[in-house]
């Protein structure tokens, strides 16, 4: 299978579908879930897509090391070869790791316009032009309404979109299941995603597409062992 095939054939065509052609520059997402459902994979397969398709993505982690991060990128993409039978897959993986920076940061050493310097420095004044920042482990519970609308000012300035991951306990969302640590500054963010495990999968729900706060199912699920994302 040649790589065009693999892209227009994704998954992620179905999950950028059901969320209105999926997230646009200068917009933030949220994908959202208690620990271990599945929010890592999910932002690692957003961000393949993007390397498929040619262009450059920024993986920011605060939890976990650089080569655990690797380790997911490695997996999946393994796991597409194998599910795809994809042709030089070889070829295609040394073209992806070109367009991606994996970055590393503690969320209590760095400050956010820190975080926010370097990223500048790199899309700026390095000239990779990225067109997605994967932002995982973040914790909303340490931040404030004032950074996110800085955030939210970068990514019109980079012309790029932000997704991030958002660990949530069972109980801490509300009626609309949003997260209760992001209600103060729900406005700012675009899409919120939630992963909720059942018997023999896990379902993707839009708990706000824009400006709609409805919680919708989403034409896509994970699989519970690879957690790859599925046509549902």
């Amino acid at each position: 299978m040649i790589k065009e095939e693999l892209i227009s054939r994704s998954p992620v065509r179905i999950f950028e579908k059901s969320l209105h052609g999926g997230l646009k520059s200068g917009e933030i997402g949220i994908i959202a879930s208690p620990a271990g459902i599945g929010k890592t994979s999910v932002l690692v397969q957003l961000a393949l897509d993007k390397l498929l398709q040619g262009e450059k993505v920024i993986h920011v982690s605060f939890n976990q090391h650089t080569d655990y991060i690797l380790a997911w990128y490695e997996d999946i993409f393994d796991e597409f070869i194998r599910r795809k039978n994809l042709d030089h897959a070889r070829d295609i993986k040394d073209d992806l790791v070109k367009n991606r920076v994996i970055l590393n940061f503690n969320q209590d050493i760095v400050t956010g316009d820190g975080i926010l310097k370097s990223l500048r420095a790199l899309i700026k004044d390095g000239g990779f032009k990225a067109s997605s920042i994967i932002i995982d482990g973040f914790d909303f519970s340490k931040s404030s309404r004032s950074r996110m609308e800085t955030v939210k000012a970068s990514a019109d300035e980079f012309g790029i979109s932000f997704w991030y991951s958002c660990n949530v306990s069972e109980k801490a969302f509300d009626k609309k299941n949003i997260p209760l640590v992001i209600c103060d500054c729900l406005d700012l963010i675009d899409v919120v995603i939630v992963l909720e495990p059942r018997a023999d999968h896990i379902e993707l729900f839009a708990a706000k597409d824009r400006n709609v706060l409805d919680l919708e199912h989403l034409a896509v699920k994970l699989d519970p062992k690879t957690l790859l994302i599925l046509e549902n």
